[in-house]
């Protein structure tokens, strides 16, 4: 009988120990905190978002330079297969509007007790409270509520998250640790993520916690539509999630980024300058955004704020900045608020079953590794399908059968 240990207990981790169990081996979780899936159940909040419907070929794409390291596992387990996976465990699915795959229930937290009580009847073992600390030889090192326990495993996967959301328990502790063993480690960056913009206090007091809805946003991504949040210190949400990395790598290389947002992208620039051109000269800008351009609330407030000059305007240059207003960014949100990360395990220590080069028997899988890709369910996705792929190779190493 092999011993197999996966560290981490989040969706990676626990689709590892599903591949490694049910052949007579001791299989056991170790999870830091309380209990299993924090991170899962928070992106359940809002409706969980497993996987996407999209074409195979279009889907791969999301996941961009790093895709041929993670093709066979995605392969493996498409969407379909993660469909049939939930029904398997007694939670239908269905695709949205958008082509994203939820739950009926739309809740994670049924999937999540569906699961543990799988893993239970195939004789998964479930230790929380049980934060990973390192190597002692050999051996893994873990602080329990019982004080400090080194055991040995023929076979270790690591599932421990990267570094966003700590309090939910991806913290990159592990880094300095796996650096000392020489593995090599691509620094975090937020992904997903937010940006600062210092608002003024009446925009703040007025439109903080408000969305910007149906606008076009373009950057280096291209032209996506969609909406975003207005926040105390800046923007957040779907689309601005959608340009995020783009935006992080442009602010990384020249000190700050521009979105160029298309408030009214129902019209054209012609039909607006018209409508503008219309309005009596006398009727008040406020007036004459909302009659001429269909702009109030956030929108008209966000063209005073980003252009204080708006109301001088000739309606020419006045329709073509509503259909262009530049949003100048120079900083992403901290990386703790961040809904995933890139950076991670560096690929060219990574064998291509997920084996660290540099410590044969230790597999590596999820966030841990150096990808990122949008939401969309794509994140979950990956992570499932590198934690199974990992748990596979994890459960053949212990038994001899891919060892070099």
């Amino acid at each position: 009988m092999a011993r197999i240990a996966i560290i981490g207990g989040g969706p990676a981790g626990l689709m590892a120990a599903e591949e490694a169990a049910g052949h007579g081996d001791d299989v056991v979780v170790f999870e830091a905190m309380p209990t299993a899936g924090r991170k899962f159940l928070m992106a359940g909040k809002s409706g969980l978002n497993i996987t996407h419907a999209e074409d195979k070929a279009l889907f791969d794409l999301r996941y961009g330079a790093p895709l041929p390291r993670l093709q066979a596992a995605l392969d493996a387990l498409p969407a379909a297969a993660v469909r049939a996976w939930c029904a398997g465990l007694g939670v239908e699915t269905f695709v949205g509007s958008s082509g994203r795959v939820f739950p009926v229930a739309m809740k994670a937290s049924p999937l999540l007790r569906a699961w543990l009580r799988r893993l239970g009847d195939v004789g998964v073992s479930l230790k929380v409270r049980h934060r990973w600390m390192g190597f002692d030889g050999d051996r893994l090192v873990f602080d329990t509520p019982d004080g400090r326990v080194r055991e040995a495993f023929d076979a270790v996967v690591l599932a421990l998250g990267g570094a966003s959301w700590p309090e939910l328990g991806s913290d990159a502790a592990w880094v300095p640790w796996l650096v000392g063993k020489g593995v090599g480690v691509a620094p975090f960056r937020p992904a997903n993520c937010g940006f600062h913009k210092h608002w003024s206090d009446v925009f703040i007091e007025r439109f903080a916690g408000e969305p910007i809805k149906a606008v076009i946003a373009t950057s280096d991504a291209g032209s996506i539509q969609g909406e975003f949040v207005v926040t105390r210190d800046g923007i957040e949400g779907s689309l601005v999630y959608a340009h995020a990395a783009q935006l992080r790598d442009r602010i990384e290389r020249d000190g700050s980024a521009v979105l160029t947002l298309d408030l009214v992208p129902g019209r054209t620039l012609e039909k607006l300058a018209a409508d503008l051109t219309r309005q009596p000269a006398k009727t008040s800008f406020s007036n004459r955004l909302r009659k001429g351009a269909g702009l109030d609330g956030v929108k008209a407030g966000l063209v005073r704020e980003l252009s204080p000059d708006a109301q001088t305007l000739a309606p020419a240059r006045l329709a073509a900045l509503i259909k262009a207003l530049p949003l100048v960014l120079d900083a992403t949100q901290p990386m703790s608020r961040a809904i995933s990360v890139a950076g991670g395990v560096a690929w060219d220590g990574v064998t291509e079953d997920f084996m660290l080069e540099a410590l044969p028997g230790v597999f590596v899988c999820g966030e841990m590794l150096d990808w990122e890709a949008p939401t969309g369910g794509y994140l979950l996705s990956a992570c499932m399908a590198t934690g199974r792929a990992a748990g596979l190779a994890a459960r053949r190493y212990a038994h001899g059968l891919n060892r070099a």
